[in-house]
């Protein structure tokens, strides 16, 4: 409980704190919005490794040469845990927003932080908001700007499973003219999830795949475009899980 409790205290901390500094940012925003959008990534960089500090995880990344540094990206991956975000955004190289549940917006403070490094809100109950949503993500990564989304539209609660890929998540890098990079993410859920309310020390592996052109790819997969990209992230999920072979205690013995 005790790293549970000091995870909690800071990010409680860290959002009364920076009121000032979401003030500053606001400011710094009228005169030169880049300079904005770098100084709040660099601040939420450092708040999420404090918090990946204090969980006491050690995260393994692979493939980060993958990731192209010429255009913006469409990073997706499998998702069961909230750390799925604090751990992949450190390894992000460019600016780089979620899209994010629309019930994130009743958090006050944290929504502000949100919205300061891109994130979207999709609402998948109305259609044409969520298709607004879609649209505000195709003309940010046009305009060079990165999203991360996990096509499972929700943290699967089941180990060594994976919801179904929605395909609509893929029409941001389809339309939008940007690689897809998917991620394989292995063991956040030891963190916290699967031993709530308690918050244990684990090794997280995070791999970085080949980007893909969906333009590039036969008709038949554009059509099962979810499917494909989950095949490729389980694939390389259980290959992970066999290379470090995890203990009960899941830490990797290479």
């Amino acid at each position: 409980m005790i790293r549970f409790i000091l995870v909690a205290l800071y990010l409680f901390s860290f959002l009364i704190l920076s009121i000032p500094i979401l003030l500053a940012e606001w400011v710094v925003g009228k005169i030169s919005p880049a300079a904005k959008d770098k100084s709040c990534k660099a601040i939420v960089d450092w708040g999420f490794r404090c918090v990946t500090f204090l969980a006491g995880t050690n995260v393994i990344v692979r493939g980060e040469e993958n990731i192209p540094t010429d255009s913006a990206v469409l990073y997706v991956g499998n998702h069961r845990s909230y750390f799925d975000i604090v751990l992949t955004l450190n390894h992000f190289p460019g600016i780089t927003g979620y899209v994010a549940k629309v019930e994130m917006l009743r958090y006050p403070l944290l929504n502000v932080w949100m919205k300061n490094i891109h994130c979207l809100f999709l609402n998948r109950n109305d259609i044409k908001k969520g298709m607004k949503t879609i649209l505000k993500g195709i003309e940010d990564v046009r305009n060079g700007i990165s999203l991360c989304i996990f096509p499972e539209g929700t943290r699967n609660k089941v180990p060594d499973t994976f919801l179904p890929f929605h395909d609509g998540s893929f029409k941001i890098a389809e339309k939008g003219g940007v690689p897809v990079v998917p991620m394989t993410i292995v063991n956040s859920a030891s963190i916290f999830e699967d031993h709530l309310p308690k918050m244990k020390k684990a090794d997280v592996i995070i791999e970085f795949h080949k980007p893909i052109m969906i333009s590039e790819l036969d008709k038949a997969i554009r059509k099962n475009i979810g499917n494909y990209i989950s095949g490729l992230i389980q694939e390389r999920y259980f290959a992970l899980k066999e290379e470090y072979n995890f203990t009960s205690a899941g830490l990797p013995q290479k």
